[in-house]
C-alpha cells in the first residue's frame, strides 16, 4: 500500500507520470482484497468455534467460497506479470527520480521495516505455494468424511493451479527471452555477409521478403547455452557469442554501437532476466549480435577437440572446432573456437554433444513412429 499509494501520489502531483502502475504492481489490490476477505471469514469462523463450544468448527463453505472462487485465478494473473513487473523495476531504478521515490518516499517509512520493493512483490507467490499446506493442516484435523473429502479435492485443484501456473511462466519467459533476442540478433542480407554473391537492387527487395529472421519466433525453441567466445580466424582474433538451441547452433559476430539501443535511453530499456547477465549488460550499453554464418543444424554439425600442441603457433588456448557439414556429408565451414578457460571449453563441448545427442534421439524416435505401418488384418 506504502508503493502504490506513494506512486499514485505523487503522479496525481504529475510526478512519474510515465511508470505504469499495471506493469509494476498488476492486480495486486484485487488480491489484497480477496486474501484480506478470506483471511477474516476464516478468522470469523475460528472466534466463533472458540466462544460457542458447542458450535462446530465449519470451514467447507469458507474454504469452497474462496479456493473454487477468484483466489487462485487472481493469485494466477499476478504471478504471470511477476517476472515482467521485475525487469521492469530494474529498469527503472535506474532513473534518480524513481530512486528517490523508492528510498526517500518508501523505504524509509516504518511500516516497510526495512524491506524493499522486491521483496515485497514475491510475497504473493510465496502465500500461493502455502495454501495447499494449509488445506493438508485442516483436512489431518478434520473429523467429518464429507468435509475431509471436500478440502482434499480443494487442495489438489490447488496444487493443480500451482503446477499450471508454473508451466505458462516458463513458457512466457522463454517466449520473453526469445522475442528479445529477435530484437538482439541482426541478420545480414546474404550479399552483405559473403562478397561473392553477386543480386542486382532490382531482385534484393524479392529476397528480403524470405529474410531468415522469424527462425527465432517460435515459442517450442529451446535455448540451451550462450556465452562469449573467440573466433580465430587467418589474421585477427574476433570476439563472438555463441547461442545453442536445442536445434542448431548460432554464431554471431559482437558489435557495440555508440548509439543507445533502439535510439532509445537505455534506462528505459527492459531487458529480460532470463539472458545472461553479460548478454543483459551488453544489451543496455546499445550492443547487437550480428549473424556471422548460417545456422548449423544440430544434425550437420560435428565437434572436434583441439590439442593445445597443436594451436601453439597461433597462441591460442582451450580451443575446440566446430565443422558445418551439408546433407551430402561435405565440410562447407569451420570455426575454431577459444574459451576463455579450460572448464568453459569442456562446459561447452559438453553442452553442444548433449544437444546433438537429444537432437538425434528425438528424430529418430519420430522417424520411427511416422514409418511404423499399422498391423495387418486378419482377413489379409
Amino acid at each position: 500500500k506504502i508503493f502504490v499509494n506513494t506512486l499514485k501520489c505523487l503522479q496525481s502531483k504529475e510526478f512519474l507520470l510515465d511508470v505504469d502502475l499495471w506493469r509494476l504492481f498488476a492486480n495486486l489490490e484485487e488480491l489484497n482484497k480477496i486474501s484480506l476477505s478470506f483471511l477474516k471469514n476464516f478468522f470469523e469462523t475460528v472466534k466463533e468455534h472458540v466462544s460457542k463450544s458447542d458450535s462446530p468448527m465449519d470451514f467447507s463453505s469458507i474454504l469452497g467460497k474462496f479456493f473454487q472462487g477468484d483466489l487462485c485465478q487472481t493469485h494466477q494473473i499476478y504471478c504471470l506479470n511477476y517476472t515482467s513487473a521485475v525487469f521492469y523495476l530494474e529498469n527503472l531504478k535506474q532513473r534518480e527520480d524513481f530512486g528517490i521515490y523508492l528510498k526517500q518516499w518508501c523505504q524509509q517509512n516504518e511500516q516497510c521495516k526495512r524491506l524493499h520493493l522486491p521483496e515485497l512483490l514475491v510475497a504473493p507467490l510465496h502465500r500461493l505455494t502455502r495454501y495447499p499446506l494449509l488445506l493438508n493442516n485442516i483436512w489431518k484435523r478434520s473429523n467429518d468424511e464429507t468435509e475431509k473429502g471436500l478440502i482434499w479435492s480443494l487442495k489438489e485443484k490447488v496444487e493443480k493451479s500451482i503446477r499450471d501456473l508454473e508451466g505458462k511462466v516458463k513458457w512466457l519467459d522463454n517466449f520473453q527471452k526469445f522475442r528479445q533476442l529477435q530484437e538482439v540478433i541482426i541478420w545480414p542480407q546474404v550479399w552483405d555477409r559473403d562478397k561473392r554473391f553477386f543480386v542486382p537492387e532490382y531482385l534484393k527487395q524479392s529476397l528480403r521478403e524470405n529474410s531468415s529472421e522469424n527462425i527465432l519466433s517460435s515459442a517450442n525453441r529451446l535455448l540451451l547455452h550462450e556465452g562469449k567466445l573467440t573466433l580465430a580466424e587467418s589474421t585477427r582474433l574476433l570476439d563472438v557469442y555463441l547461442f545453442l538451441f536445442d536445434d542448431f547452433l548460432l554464431i554471431t559476430k559482437i558489435k557495440r554501437n555508440k548509439k543507445k539501443y533502439g535510439g532509445l535511453d537505455t534506462g528505459l530499456m527492459p531487458v529480460s532476466p532470463s539472458l545472461t547477465p553479460e548478454l543483459q549488460s551488453f544489451i543496455r550499453e546499445g550492443g547487437v549480435c550480428t549473424v556471422l554464418d548460417q545456422p548449423i543444424p544440430l544434425d550437420r554439425l560435428t565437434l572436434k577437440n583441439v590439442d593445445p600442441i597443436h594451436v601453439t603457433v597461433f597462441s591460442l588456448r582451450n580451443a575446440f572446432l566446430i565443422q558445418h557439414e551439408n546433407r551430402y556429408r561435405q565440410c562447407i565451414a569451420v570455426f575454431l573456437l577459444q574459451a576463455q578457460t579450460e572448464t568453459a571449453k569442456k562446459t561447452w563441448m559438453s553442452q553442444i554433444e548433449m544437444a546433438i545427442s537429444n537432437y538425434t534421439t528425438q528424430h529418430e524416435t519420430k522417424k520411427s513412429t511416422d514409418f511404423c505401418f499399422p498391423a495387418e488384418s486378419s482377413e489379409i
